[in-house]
């Protein structure tokens, strides 16, 4: 859209590098080494197990990386990772964002009750867990831990253990299949949906959908809004979608995850022209681009300005935060719901979290 509408960022047009890794972290790191060569001023790998591998690699090589809601959770401390950043919240956020509404519609207090993590067996399942422990010192519940293996399709021990241990909530960080899976299982052993709460890439429309009604109150958190009623969506269907330059149908537009890949852009887009507007030039080096990633201040003016006011949080990055305010929301969906889109009476933040 900017490359359409704008001739780019700043007069310089955008070229986008894909590389498929097939959230295979050695793939990851191959594409990350096949197309280093080519400038690329950013790199945002989709994948925890890729960022913890190329994080030695672009602090070494002077890239910067951004990786929106996921990763190293500790990478927001710039002091230490000086070219890796993660706002606007991460891991650390959703644990605590995830406690937090639980203390929210329980009148502050859940000492005693069960509390169980159902979690993808891999670096990124496992990044909330020091936070929930640290969490239950604090407010005394209970907390029980229940991988799944790769890629998640057999999860009936975890569930039938839920079953019969009977948890006050589920609290899950699933990838993938896993998450349409789990949200299965939950229907057939009658978990209560309003009670099970999955981490943002576990709210996608794909998640739910093929439960159909029973997943009707699911909950998940969440770092940005959901739907389209934003008017900078007017221009992406004028100059994207209606010219036939989608990457796909154009049917996805306003789905959590479409919605999510547009925000990691957005952010993008700005802390490039606030990397222009540092070093007084258009046409940027990977060391003036992370400049303008840890200057970036997304104002609810900025986003008012970006066509897409309450789109996100507010936050400030600066030398030593490179992970914004963590502030984080929760959604709730709605099966019934024309278009199938989440909830958006649901989608009010219930969280700044400072757990850790």
């Amino acid at each position: 859209m900017l490359n359409e509408r704008d001739g780019g960022i700043g007069g310089e047009p955008i070229r986008m590098i894909e590389c498929e890794t097939g959230y295979n972290t050695e793939k990851g790191v191959e594409c990350y080494e096949a197309t280093k060569g080519e400038g690329a001023l950013v790199y945002q790998p989709l994948s925890t197990g890729i960022t913890y591998q190329l994080i030695p690699k672009t602090t070494a090589d002077g890239i910067p990386m951004h990786t929106l809601g996921y990763g190293r959770t500790s990478a927001a401390n710039g002091n230490v990772f000086s070219h890796t950043f993660n706002y606007p919240a991460n891991y650390w956020d959703g644990a605590s964002g995830a406690i937090n509404h639980i203390l929210e519609i329980n009148d502050g207090n859940i000492e005693g009750k069960r509390i169980a993590l159902v979690y993808h067996n891999s670096a990124y399942g496992k990044e909330p867990i020091r936070t929930l422990e640290e969490l239950q010192k604090k407010h005394g519940f209970e907390l029980t831990l229940l991988p799944v293996d790769h890629p998640g399709q057999e999860q009936k021990s975890q569930w039938l253990q839920i079953r019969r241990e009977r948890p006050d909530y589920v609290v899950m960080w699933g990838w993938g299949v896993m998450n349409q899976v789990a949200i299965q299982e939950a229907a057939n052993v009658r978990f209560p949906m309003e009670n099970f709460i999955g981490i943002w890439w576990s709210g996608g429309d794909h998640d739910v959908l093929p439960a159909g009604a029973a997943s009707d109150g699911y909950k998940a958190l969440a770092f940005h809004n959901v739907g389209d009623d934003y008017p900078l969506y007017d221009d992406i269907q004028k100059y994207v979608v209606d010219a036939g330059k989608a990457a796909g149908a154009g049917d996805q537009i306003g789905t959590v995850v479409y919605n999510r890949g547009l925000y990691a852009a957005m952010l993008t887009a700005e802390a490039a022209k606030e990397a222009q507007k540092i070093h007084g030039v258009s046409t940027l080096t990977p060391a003036m681009m992370r400049d303008g990633l840890e200057a970036l201040s997304m104002t609810e003016e900025r986003m008012i300005g970006l066509a897409c006011r309450t789109f996100g949080p507010t936050f400030e990055a600066s030398c030593e935060n490179h992970g914004g305010g963590g502030r984080v929301g929760v959604v709730q969906w709605d099966a019934e719901a024309s278009l199938g889109l989440l909830s958006r009476t649901s989608s009010r933040p219930t969280a700044n979290s400072s757990a850790l």
